[in-house]
């Protein structure tokens, strides 16, 4: 078999151990995957003429980097919009809509997304601040969990919503004040849909396109890989199309939503569809949800939040999610539940607990999220095997030390002192998966290593951190990129370490990236990534 791609003058870091290999050359071979490791004169004789051949010059080759949570398509389309997350207070957001208003002009649709629930102060969070400004506007703004959104009137009034509604996400919910009347803040999915089946849509060769480039920028970001999060709209078709033109630089594993009131015809199409995919792309796995978010009182906590909410499931059953939990489980399928609340993740350790009685094959089910928890519930996840998928830079960039931030607030001193607990998790024996969540935090993997490292607000690194006592390990973090995430799809016989015969999903870096300051690590630059060993970027003077 020819050889596709020959590194040499590598330092070549285990993820496993935490040193460099001995060998400092590296070979694939056509079928993708790493053949040879030996020093230069090794690996250079194994090239022919059509081997891309690339000094180096000692730059650090790490297994690909993946990210364990991000929704590639939504965040696409989401982020084509206007860029709220710099905003910090409500006069920023004014300026930024003033702006957008004044470039658009009357009629169009004005998309926002990012913004930060934290810029009202101690106001509720709805439109009223921007009335004005929107007003005739149709107006659709995102809030950075991307489970809520502001509403203008004008688009209240276009989607004929002019009231409370009831839904089957049981936290979903139209906000209205005490006359009946919205605020224009729409809580969950289902109140959210209500505005979004309204506006317009980009075409499917639109979507393609933001899908593309938005892969291609993380791929220079250093990601060869992603556990995509849902499976939403044209996703596969697009993942589909992406592939056959050869134009899908990320290798994605894509977990479909299965939503309350999924019916068992609905639970078997889900397992049907397991495995469906094509040479970069491939559905593994089923995306539940057992609450919302605590910045809008959604999540499931086992005492309410500062304004009494945050009280129920997700699921109007919690019972249903459970059977659920055990019909996957029974079939072989891995489950990743979004629980937030300490309420919800213990509803989850449960039900895949009754799962795991009941006998069957080893499966891998997964948390995700899991923002404050108390001690008693740490262990389980290592006792049943779930896998721990945590988010830490939405701890850096959401929440404050001093807990003046909303989340904190909403929750009190004690529950906000248990805010994400990475290493609390990570030695009680868990796995642990990082992730951005993208769109709802950056997506460049240095930044979530080093926010998983440094716990700091990544826009002023000088002030404190949120937990410091939680910080991952330099090496704990880059395990939580690359050996962790192939775990959690059972493909550890076949990634994420740098070993022969193991698939040649490569980044490469200007700098050691566990000897890094933390709060340095964001700024190494990106030499390199490949997948299955074709280059999906090259800086321009390697």
């Amino acid at each position: 078999m020819r050889t596709r791609l020959v590194l040499s003058s590598a330092r070549l870091l285990d993820p496993g151990t935490g040193t460099f290999l001995p060998e400092t050359g590296l070979a694939v071979s056509d079928d993708g995957r790493i053949s040879a490791l030996g020093d230069e004169r090794e690996v250079r004789a194994l090239a022919d003429p059509a081997t891309t051949v690339i000094d180096l010059k000692g730059a650090v080759v790490t297994p690909g980097l993946v990210d364990g949570h991000l929704h590639p398509v939504s965040g696409a389309e989401l982020t084509h919009g206007l860029d709220l997350s710099s905003c910090s207070d409500l006069d920023d957001v004014r300026d930024a809509l003033a702006r957008e208003v004044r470039a658009l002009g009357r009629g169009p649709w004005l998309f926002g997304w990012g913004l930060d629930p934290n810029v009202f102060g101690d106001r509720p969070v709805s439109t009223a601040p921007f009335e004005t400004l929107l007003d005739g506007v149709p107006a659709f703004l995102l809030l950075f969990d991307a489970h809520s959104a502001l509403a203008s009137p004008q688009a209240l009034a276009l989607a004929g919503v002019d009231g409370p509604r009831t839904f089957a996400q049981a936290s979903a919910e139209v906000v209205c004040d005490a006359d009946g009347r919205p605020t224009g803040l729409l809580l969950e999915d289902a109140a959210c849909e209500l505005v979004e089946r309204v506006a317009p849509r980009p075409t499917h060769e639109e979507s393609r396109q933001r899908l593309a480039a938005a892969l291609r920028s993380m791929a220079a970001a250093g990601l060869t890989g992603g556990h995509a999060m849902d499976a939403n709209g044209d996703s596969l078709a697009l993942y589909e199309a992406l592939d056959g033109a050869g134009e899908l630089p990320l290798r994605l594993r894509v977990a479909p939503w299965c939503q309350p009131g999924t019916d068992a015809d609905g639970v078997r199409e889900l397992i049907s569809l397991q495995g469906l995919g094509g040479e970069s792309w491939r559905v593994a796995g089923v995306k539940l949800f057992m609450d919302g978010t605590i910045d809008n009182g959604t999540a499931w906590l086992e005492h309410p939040d500062c304004h009494g909410e945050s009280t129920h499931a997700f699921w109007p059953d919690p019972e249903a999610y459970t059977r659920v939990i055990g019909e996957l489980h029974r079939a072989g399928v891995t489950t990743a539940t979004h629980a937030i609340g300490d309420a919800a993740v213990r509803h989850v350790l449960d039900s895949v607990e009754k799962a795991r009685a009941a006998g069957g094959a080893e499966v891998r089910h997964r948390v995700e999220h899991i923002e404050t928890v108390p001690d008693d519930t740490l262990r389980r996840f290592a006792e049943l095997g779930v896998l721990a998928s945590m988010q830490p830079t939405h701890c850096c960039d959401f929440t404050r030390a001093d807990h003046t931030d909303n989340w904190s607030r909403r929750l009190g001193e004690e529950r906000a002192a248990r805010a994400w607990r990475c290493r609390d998790l990570a030695e009680s024996g868990a796995t642990v998966v990082l992730g951005s969540d993208w769109p709802i935090a950056p997506f460049p993997p240095l930044g979530v290593m080093a926010g998983a490292r440094h716990r700091r607000p990544s826009r002023d690194l000088g002030r404190a951190p949120h937990g410091p006592e939680q910080a991952l390990t330099a090496l704990g973090a880059l395990r939580g990129m690359t050996t962790a995430p192939a775990y959690a799809v059972g493909e550890e016989h076949e990634a994420g370490r740098l070993a022969l015969g193991y698939r040649a999903d490569l980044t490469v870096l200007a700098a050691d990236p566990l000897r890094t300051p933390a709060t340095e690590l964001s700024e190494v630059p990106v030499r390199l990534t490949a997948v299955g060993g074709r280059i999906t970027f090259r800086a321009t003077d390697l």
